[in-house]
């Protein structure tokens, strides 16, 4: 038997990867307990290399960093790895160049230099040896030649992002530099360009001091410019994530001027004529959509302090806006006098019919935050913008019967709200936010725009529902499900967006919410729980199901004889016995319910030896009568020759229920399976609300896809509770 072999020794393979040496690899095996130095000593000497103070291990696989103590976790049987310059003498080799080499070995340094400066062990020994300092000199002298800039600032950002080096320690000459490079006429090459723009967002980022001299020499107009006369992706991304760090390090203040700014017609064109165009088509990537996304939650954050904001009752601007209000409602059919108070001496009646909760005084609707002023800025925009609409709006309400009224006010104090949890008004951007909407950039106030559209189809919707003040919560969720499924579809303008709203009745949410309940139900009882639960409750229901159709056949049913040998309006009666023994059966009138002592003839169930349907049936084989009597034909199939010297008992049922439940009703007394369609309706239906009962309590609870794991016994059953 061969012996154990030690758990920290691993084979390996090191391959030697240097551009004056080529070997044959090291085959062997390496403990894991031992010191690096001392490996690699040994590998030097199997290749008959001096100096192994100047080599280290690399990996071969992604990340292709140096071996350390730290990281040796990752070799493993069958690891390959490399032999190769020592992160140290790498660091002097390529600041030697760059120091005192020709243009073509700067280039080639710098080459090595992005390759290497992703790794950590290189970046501290570089740094270290003022190499980013050098960087810093060279990028900052006006010689530098612009075939090596990219490689610079590349090889730059990337030894920044270890964070070995803090960005407040750079100084204004080098932000001055980066600068330069945006705020030219003649766009740069675009890796330098980029790669400028990318700087200037982490010193944005990470630098409070810093970010200063940042926004004061860097200006919409340049930034934007770029965008447009670019079509590189890699441009307009850094530029969008540059502006998106500058509006979100700005104060207050200066934050109003970016939204303002970002919004105007002038700058969303750019966007849309040079990034959002690709939306429609899918062409935006997901670090775009990030960006566009982020843009879109700053400038809607923008309404945060406005929904915050309590009703001040000083506030005179406030005051007169809901006067306003009034005004524009009452008074645009053209009959304002100059005394208005004279013609309109109770405004009261008037703020009720605004659908105000306080009719004496308005203001007072407008303390609850969130939404706060918001939603005064919103009604006064619609009012303003679109007056026709909102006189509309107002007076059609003024003659609805006071119950059936959509109160104006109030629909649009919750809409607002509405609309504030649904755009996420006030919430930071996430990391991983991608989902944007073009309409946002569509208008220079596409949030109040978004209202209008939206009030009016609350209006819209409460007709449709005929709805009640009562019922307002319950329009409320319709609207909120409109909008929503909508902006799910992410239309390119708020016209879109009115259109396909529009189309999207409360009759169509009504059915959708009905399909995507059916799918849950059936989603859900395909649960391995539910099933089981359905295995062990099948039974039970099967047994209720026999029952009734049992009962069906005590209380008997009336036939009409299909046979030529009668006349054709002849009837018979035919029922079983209530101890399930006999078929009682006889000739009855149209009308009458004979009771089972009138039925003189009968038949035993035991002489029964099965039911046949259908063609299969005695008189329905020489038959050539309607097809759908014999789709509701049946016999009872007898042992012996006791009824009219013939062995069945032939049926026609009058329809195809009673077909059904009498089929079902004499397998049932054969210990045989119900098969007909209604038998396995009834189960469906009788198993799924039983289920439902029973679910009643879990309510809200995922159940799981597998049975949750046994917990493991204690280690021992010495329990004891002590009394004090």
């Amino acid at each position: 038997m061969a012996p154990a072999r030690d758990a920290n020794v691993v084979k390996l393979a090191v391959e030697l990867r240097l551009m004056d040496m080529r070997a044959h690899p090291y085959l062997g095996e390496f403990s894991l307990q031992r010191q690096l130095v001392d490996f690699i000593k040994d590998l030097c000497t199997y290749w008959k290399i001096e100096n192994p103070e100047h080599f280290a291990l690399q990996y071969t696989e992604p990340p292709t960093h140096y071996v350390t103590e730290k990281n040796r976790s990752r070799i493993k049987d069958g690891t390959v790895l490399m032999l190769i310059y020592s992160a140290s003498k790498t660091a002097d080799d390529i600041l030697h160049k760059l120091k005192k080499g020709v243009l073509e070995e700067k280039r080639d340094a710098l080459i090595m230099l992005v390759k290497m400066s992703s790794d950590i062990t290189f970046a501290q020994e570089f740094i270290a040896k003022q190499g980013i300092i050098l960087l810093i000199a060279h990028m900052e002298s006006p010689k530098n030649e612009a075939i090596i800039l990219p490689y610079m600032l590349t090889s730059f950002l990337e030894l920044m992002d270890h964070g070995i080096m803090p960005w407040d320690d750079l100084q204004p000459p080098f932000i001055e530099k980066m600068v330069s490079f945006i705020n030219v006429q003649v766009t740069p090459e675009t890796r330098t360009l980029s790669t400028a723009l990318t700087i200037l967002e982490n010193i944005v980022l990470n630098s409070q001091s810093k970010y200063t001299l940042v926004e004061k020499q860097i200006t919409i107009p340049h930034l934007l410019q770029h965008i447009s006369n670019s079509k590189k992706v890699e441009i307009q991304q850094s530029v969008l994530a540059l502006i998106n760090a500058l509006f979100q390090k700005s104060e207050a203040q200066k934050r109003k001027y970016w939204a303002a700014t970002l919004s105007s017609r002038q700058y969303r064109t750019i966007l849309t004529n040079n990034v959002l165009i690709h939306a429609e088509t899918g062409g935006i990537g997901a670090d775009m959509a990030h960006q566009l996304y982020v843009l879109q939650q700053l400038l809607l954050n923008q309404y945060e302090e406005r929904m915050n904001t309590s009703m001040d009752p000083s506030d005179q601007d406030a005051t007169d806006k809901i006067k306003e209000l009034r005004r524009i409602a009452f008074e645009s059919d053209g009959e304002c006098s100059n005394n208005v108070t004279t013609r309109r001496p109770e405004y009261k009646k008037e703020y009720k019919k605004l659908g105000f909760r306080n009719d004496i005084n308005p203001a007072q609707d407008f303390m609850e935050t969130p939404p706060g002023m918001l939603a005064l800025d919103n009604m006064i925009f619609f009012a303003r913008n679109h007056s026709d609409q909102y006189a509309k709006l107002v007076l059609e309400n003024c003659y609805r019967a006071d119950s059936h009224e959509c109160p104006f006010g109030r629909a649009s104090i919750e809409l607002t709200k509405l609309l504030c949890e649904i755009l996420k008004i006030g919430e930071v951007p996430t990391e991983q936010g991608q989902t944007f909407h073009p309409m946002f950039f569509s208008h220079d106030h596409a949030f109040e725009e978004l209202f209008s559209i939206c009030i009016v189809l609350l209006n819209k919707t409460w007709k449709e529902m005929k709805a009640t003040t009562e019922d307002f919560s319950k329009v409320l969720s319709v609207v909120r499900d409109q909008i929503t499924r909508t902006n799910n579809e992410l239309p390119s303008t708020l016209d879109k967006f009115r259109v396909k709203i529009n189309s999207l009745t409360y009759a169509e949410i009504a059915e959708l919410w009905q399909q995507e309940r059916i799918n849950n139900e059936e989603q859900e009882m395909q649960a391995p729980p539910i099933k089981e639960l359905r295995k062990q409750l099948e039974p039970e229901i099967l047994e209720l199901i026999q029952q009734h159709r049992l009962r069906f056949l005590v209380e008997g049913t009336r036939f009409r004889y299909g046979r030529g040998m009668r006349a054709k309006d002849k009837f018979w009666y035919c029922r079983l016995s209530p101890n399930h023994k006999f078929f009682y059966y006889d000739d009855c009138d149209e009308k009458t319910v004979p009771s089972i002592d009138e039925l003189t003839k009968k038949i035993s169930i035991v002489d029964l030896k099965g039911i046949v349907t259908g063609k299969e049936c005695p008189h329905m084989k020489d038959r050539t009568g309607k097809k759908s009597s014999s789709q509701l034909a049946f016999s009872l199939i007898l042992e012996s020759n006791n009824v009219n010297e013939t062995n069945s008992l032939d049926f026609v049922a009058p329809e195809e229920t009673i077909y059904n439940y009498w089929i079902d009703g004499v397998n049932a007394l054969l210990r045989q399976r119900m098969p007909s369609v209604a038998a396995n309706r009834d189960l469906e239906m009788l198993l799924n609300m039983e289920i439902k009962l029973r679910l009643l309590d879990a309510e809200g609870v995922t159940i799981p896809q597998q049975e949750p794991p046994i917990p493991p016994p204690p280690p021992n059953y010495n329990f004891c509770y002590q009394l004090n």
